[in-house]
């Protein structure tokens, strides 16, 4: 018996079913690979199903993609690549109408030498913005009120108390969101502590680095060392991410 091909994966679509400069995805994740090496046909087809990417089909059951359909992609792969956004935030960035320019790799040497864009901090470290209630977190990221207490006893989180309500700002509602999704598989706020640990750590050092500037009395300078500190908060995600993955590779061998 023949295997049967899957249409996405070939070559091209026959030629009256495709328009002119349309791509399959494979032709789309060849196309990508040179700035994004971990790309692959699975990927695109999972933020296809997130709703994130909505290429054309033919009646033959071709995935089509446009130039702007591979332009999105490129702008979806490059924030989560370098600003570490979950698709959630993605998803409202391009709502709001973010694509990034169809701008080539930056050069090794050029990147060595410093010229490589700063990255955008996905979480700016001068404010919590708006504060949540228990039930508006609970109501928002579907976590067990239990689960959010836990964080609290193990320090992973930290509520305000204020007149008698306990409020959390929006960056702890994104720590129980992410803690939600590893509760799936059994993680719990004491597996955690490793986590709250490291980024103490983290923090310390970068605090070491940034001292002076960070109290210093010109105000000008103050605002470029919490521009260097978000920075550099970001690098080291970037980090952090790199060697984890260097990592999981050997135990998937």
């Amino acid at each position: 018996m023949a295997a049967v091909q899957d249409p996405d994966t070939t070559a091209a679509a026959p030629a009256d079913e495709r328009p002119v400069k349309a791509m399959t995805i494979g032709a789309v994740c060849k196309a990508l690979r040179q700035e994004f090496p971990d790309i692959s046909i699975s990927k695109i087809r999972y933020l296809e199903d997130q709703k994130l990417l909505e290429p054309r089909r033919t009646p033959g059951g071709y995935r089509l993609y446009a130039a702007g359909d591979v332009a999105r992609l490129r702008t979806i792969l490059r924030m989560q690549r370098d600003e570490f956004l979950p698709l959630r935030v993605i998803r409202q960035e391009l709502v709001a109408g973010r694509v990034d320019a169809d701008e080539p790799p930056v050069p090794a040497a050029v990147e060595a030498a410093g010229a490589r864009p700063r990255r955008r901090p996905s979480v700016s470290v001068t404010g919590g913005g708006a504060l949540y209630t228990l039930e508006d977190v609970v109501d928002d990221t579907r976590a067990e009120p239990r689960l959010v207490a836990e964080l609290e006893e193990y320090g992973v989180i930290k509520g305000e108390l204020r007149a008698g309500t306990r409020y959390y700002d929006e960056t702890e509602r994104e720590i129980v969101r992410a803690v939600t999704e590893l509760a799936r598989y059994g993680v719990g706020g004491r597996n955690l502590r490793a986590f709250r640990t490291s980024a103490d750590r983290e923090a310390a050092l970068l605090q070491q680095i940034l001292a002076p500037a960070l109290r210093s009395r010109n105000t000008e300078r103050r605002k470029e060392a919490v521009e260097a500190l978000e920075n550099l908060a970001a690098v080291t995600t970037h980090l952090k991410h790199l060697l984890l993955i260097r990592d999981l590779r050997k135990i998937v061998g």
